[in-house]
């Protein structure tokens, strides 16, 4: 069997994950630096077990999509409007905050005009799967927690889609005008969503709520029907995600479609994971180790900081509002995305991309590791904290 086929580059990922989640396991450790560290040993700049990570890539982002589609199953809407009104401020100030600071070190770094730009536009971003994933949903506390992170979360995912298309348009594509059918877009998925729930989807699910199998069908088969939907309207595949499940939030099987759709959106999580290991190359960072560390750890002490007086300055309790801040004090994979997409219009040099890509990870791993040793948690590693 060649090395590059897709059943043997499943088995690599699992046997790998499995093996290192083990010995995390009994290290006491996060498992989730252990599935990044599967891709770095096993990706195309470890032993090459897995050469061509470009399809995990595309096929990891299926976790994504399922993260966001659970979440928006227990966003009741009124509640989840009444958070972005709130959120909105938060969101924009610290992104602001976040972008100046990396322009700052990015210049002390020696990055200059564009580079610098994009590389403090990376920095406003946080982790929705490390935010999220490690974010226990039954407690009351949780879910006002998790109602906050996602408020913010999905509006930096407008802010990133915005930074994506501006980079578009430097290299001569149809930016302004992408961007200006994004903003009628939005609304008419929305309706589209709660149209199609109220006339359609409910009445499926009534009429055949005893068949498991079918419920089970129907449901991925909306997820990932509106997804598409955002997709060709012009916006990310997680927004369309997200509306699919708020559109549902109210439904009584609700629960049976959180429960159904935890393992596979686990399996896909497990993917992006590996993929984000493999897609590091020591080679090409062996001189930006230092300037990602020292900006990897500024991130993640400030963010925390600057989430929590923020949400404290918006009437959050103190223990929300640290607790917020510190899950979302990680940078995002949209950081990734971003970088790789500048470095193509050649408005980030390989260095400067390389340098996102490294602090991304970094953060990730002290992030996650941070938040399964200390926080409530569905992965933490004590007993007392472990919370679905």
């Amino acid at each position: 069997m060649e090395h590059d086929s897709a059943i043997f580059s499943i088995f690599v990922v699992f046997a790998g994950a499995a093996v290192l989640a083990t010995a995390a396991l009994y290290a006491r450790q996060a498992i989730i630096v252990a599935y990044i560290a599967v891709g770095v040993l096993l990706g195309p700049a470890g032993f090459a077990l897995v050469e061509d990570t470009a399809w995990l890539d595309e096929v990891s982002e299926i976790g994504i999509v399922f993260l966001l589609y659970l979440l928006g199953l227990n966003m009741v809407p009124r509640q989840l409007l009444q958070m972005f009104r709130a959120a909105t401020r938060v969101t924009l100030l610290s992104s602001l905050v976040f972008m100046l600071i990396g322009i700052a070190l990015a210049f002390a770094f020696g990055f200059r005009g564009w580079e610098a730009t994009v590389i403090g536009a990376a920095m406003m971003f946080s982790s929705t799967i490390i935010g999220l994933k490690l974010l226990p949903t039954t407690a009351l506390h949780h879910q006002h927690t998790g109602q906050i992170m996602i408020s913010v979360l999905l509006l930096q995912d407008l802010i990133a889609i915005v930074v994506l298309l501006l980079l578009q348009g430097s290299a001569g594509e149809r930016g302004f005008s992408d961007f200006a059918r994004q903003l009628l877009a939005l609304p008419i998925v929305v309706l589209v969503a709660y149209a199609c729930e109220h006339w359609i989807l409910e009445p499926l699910m009534v009429r055949f709520d005893r068949i498991q199998e079918y419920m089970f069908l129907l449901v991925i088969a909306w997820c990932l029907t509106m997804a598409e939907l955002a997709r060709v309207a012009g916006l990310s595949l997680e927004i369309g995600a997200f509306v699919a499940g708020v559109a549902l939030a109210n439904c009584p099987a609700g629960q049976f479609i959180a429960d159904s759709l935890r393992p596979l959106r686990d399996f896909f999580l497990i993917l992006f994971f590996f993929s984000v290991g493999a897609a590091l190359d020591p080679a090409h960072l062996s001189g930006i180790f230092l300037p990602a560390g020292i900006l990897a750890t500024v991130m993640l002490l400030l963010k925390p900081m600057v989430f929590r007086r923020l949400l404290r300055w918006q009437g959050e309790p103190d223990k929300i509002a640290r607790e917020a801040g510190t899950r979302l004090g990680q940078i995002s994979e949209f950081s990734l995305l971003v970088a790789v997409l500048a470095a193509q219009v050649g408005a980030l040099s390989a260095r400067g991309s390389s340098l996102v890509q490294l602090t991304t990870v970094i953060t990730f791993v002290v992030s996650s590791y941070y938040i399964v040793m200390f926080l409530p948690s569905p992965m933490a590693i004590s007993d007392k904290l472990r919370q679905d």
